[in-house]
């Protein structure tokens, strides 16, 4: 992956687990405000990323310390995300499900503002989920299959053994019942395989 932004457009910026990584578009600014290409398939191949986007979500959350997550597909139907901020602010994370990785069980945890322009590329395989910061946060994520629910699964987010950062107390958050019921990693099952 080039982490070149003059040579792409894209500047691509690895994390500490490998396929999870920060893209930053070029942003061109002047008295009316600014623009950015947010997806270009070009762009997006000559950095490597040759993802195929099915299917596009735009999620609102009315309160600061909602919690999603953590969500994943399991294959046939897995799925890479991408996703980004449009308006507020989250804490984004990226949990690597896939029994057998070097990187099992650890994840990457990334703050994302509407302002920032930063997206966030998940591949599948990781479990994903987020913790809005502001109120009225939306924002938009690109997903390279379609949703599934027959193959979709979850981690709690509150998992001790995981010592994700949020930014909520357990007492705090705002969560899904379906959210609320999530088992830990060691109780999931239904985990990727390398």
């Amino acid at each position: 992956m080039s982490a070149d932004g003059a040579a792409t457009g894209l500047e691509v910026v690895e994390t500490a687990i490998h396929g999870v990584v920060l893209l930053v578009p070029r942003r061109f600014a002047d008295h009316r405000g600014s623009l950015s290409e947010t997806y270009n398939r070009r762009r997006f191949e000559a950095a490597g990323l040759t993802h195929d986007w099915v299917q596009e979500n735009h999620a609102m959350s009315a309160a600061a310390g909602t919690v999603r997550g953590l969500h994943y597909q399991l294959p046939p139907a897995a799925q890479a995300k991408l996703v980004r901020v449009v308006r507020g602010a989250i804490l984004d994370v990226a949990l690597d499900v896939r029994r057998g990785s070097p990187t099992f069980g650890a994840h990457v945890a990334v703050e994302l503002r509407a302002g920032d322009g930063r997206q966030l590329l998940i591949p599948a395989g990781f479990a994903h989920g987020y913790c809005t910061l502001e109120p009225r946060t939306e924002l938009l994520y690109r997903l390279d299959d379609y949703y599934a629910p027959e193959h979709e699964r979850g981690i709690r987010w509150d998992d001790p053994a995981l010592d994700i950062p949020w930014p909520v107390s357990a007492d705090g958050a705002i969560l899904s019942d379906k959210d609320r019921s999530l088992p830990s990693l060691a109780e999931q099952d239904e985990l990727m395989e390398l």
